[in-house]
């Protein structure tokens, strides 16, 4: 049995600044007063490996998190956030290419393999999510903390609880649904005798914020 920590990243640039996020938007200041919050709490967790997405603002909090346990960090880009268009990122919100992107994929979401232009679409997102928990599944530690983002943790929560064959419209309820604070705390557990094999334990906890 395995219980996995996923962790969205502490606030960044973007999450609170006027353009759509990239790789290497890093964390705010509060950002990183929240990381160190949370690494002072995961030394109370019994975790053994910290996994951290390769893109910067995950980066920022898994070292918080590293420095507070010891824990040293081994990196993977299946768990980087869900790829845009070229048309939104680093590009202000409110830009006009940047809406009729976001209004075109909203509009086509129902359309099997859609896709704008060069963003990740629904089909490659769930394919992500099931290799990423294969990740989890055959990593050799039992209790892993994953340093993600909001809305790849509410597609590994979408995958985890509906399996293969997952349809937008059940993705969609979870997006909107779930809400995801920065580095707030979702915990799974994997038992491969269980015909499930995946339960969802805690979402988005961050009683370590005050």
């Amino acid at each position: 049995m395995k219980t996995i920590y996923f962790v969205r990243h502490g606030e960044s640039e973007g999450n609170v600044g006027t353009h759509y996020q990239e790789e290497t938007t890093p964390l705010s200041e509060k950002g990183h007063t929240q990381a160190i919050a949370l690494g002072e709490r995961a030394k109370r967790l019994p975790i053994e490996t910290i996994v951290a997405s390769t893109m910067v603002r995950a980066q920022q909090t898994s070292a918080a998190i590293s420095e507070a346990t010891g824990i040293a960090i081994e990196s993977s880009d299946v768990f980087i956030e869900r790829r845009r268009p070229s048309e939104q990122i680093n590009q202000l919100k409110d830009s006009e290419r940047a809406v009729e992107a976001e209004e075109a994929i909203i509009r086509n979401s129902g359309i099997p393999g859609y896709r704008y232009s060069d963003e990740e679409n629904f089909d490659e997102l769930m394919e992500r999510a099931g290799r990423a928990l294969s990740y989890l599944e055959n990593h050799p530690s039992d209790n892993i903390l994953v340093v993600t983002y909001g809305v790849f943790l509410r597609v590994l929560a979408t995958y985890s609880i509906f399996g293969e064959g997952t349809t937008e419209r059940e993705f969609k309820g979870i997006l909107s649904s779930f809400t995801s604070s920065n580095t707030g705390l979702t915990v799974l557990k994997y038992d491969s005798a269980q015909e499930r094999p995946w339960s969802l334990l805690t979402w988005n906890d961050h009683a370590h914020l005050g």
